[in-house]
């Protein structure tokens, strides 16, 4: 996982996480840190071997510690976060030793974990995930949250 600790002290990904600490201060609702990328990187690794897929597991884990790295600019200028966050990490993953095959797969799996139809394993694995990851039936603004009730996380799975 030498890869993986090289995101982790990335000046990239620290800095965009700590951007999305500092817009999310305050919010009631999902958060979306270091923990929820963590957990969604578990999530996604547990699935991938349940199916047993052939994903790497520091590919499994550099798309989804990546997958919200652009969430603050969202809330800054309002580019959909997975496209930010496929812009920070095409910088990163190059930097870390991933090669160009896996940073286009990883890419790739980014760009389509919010909405659309994915091409590959680890963009569906990583969909899950992220929606697992979420504790909804814990949830105290869930009355208030925009997530339809058949979309919400209600129980605990992973």
């Amino acid at each position: 996982m030498e890869r993986i600790n090289k995101i982790l002290s990335s000046p990239q990904f620290i800095r965009a996480i700590n951007e999305t600490k500092k817009a999310e201060q305050g919010r009631i609702y999902c958060l979306h840190g270091l923990e929820h990328a963590a957990d969604t990187a578990r999530i996604s690794y547990i699935l991938s071997l349940e199916e047993g897929t052939e994903l790497k597991k520091d590919i499994i884990y550099a798309a989804a510690l990546l997958h919200d790295t652009g969430r603050f600019r969202q809330y800054a200028d309002g580019t959909p976060h997975q496209k930010a966050s496929v812009e920070i990490a095409a910088e990163i993953l190059p930097q870390c030793g991933f090669y160009d095959n896996e940073i286009s797969e990883i890419l790739s799996a980014i760009d389509t974990h919010r909405h659309g139809e994915t091409k590959n394993k680890l963009g569906k694995i990583l969909q899950k995930a992220d929606n697992l990851s979420r504790l909804c039936f814990d949830c105290s603004a869930r009355s208030t949250c925009k997530w339809k009730e058949n979309e919400m996380n209600m129980g605990l799975e992973y």
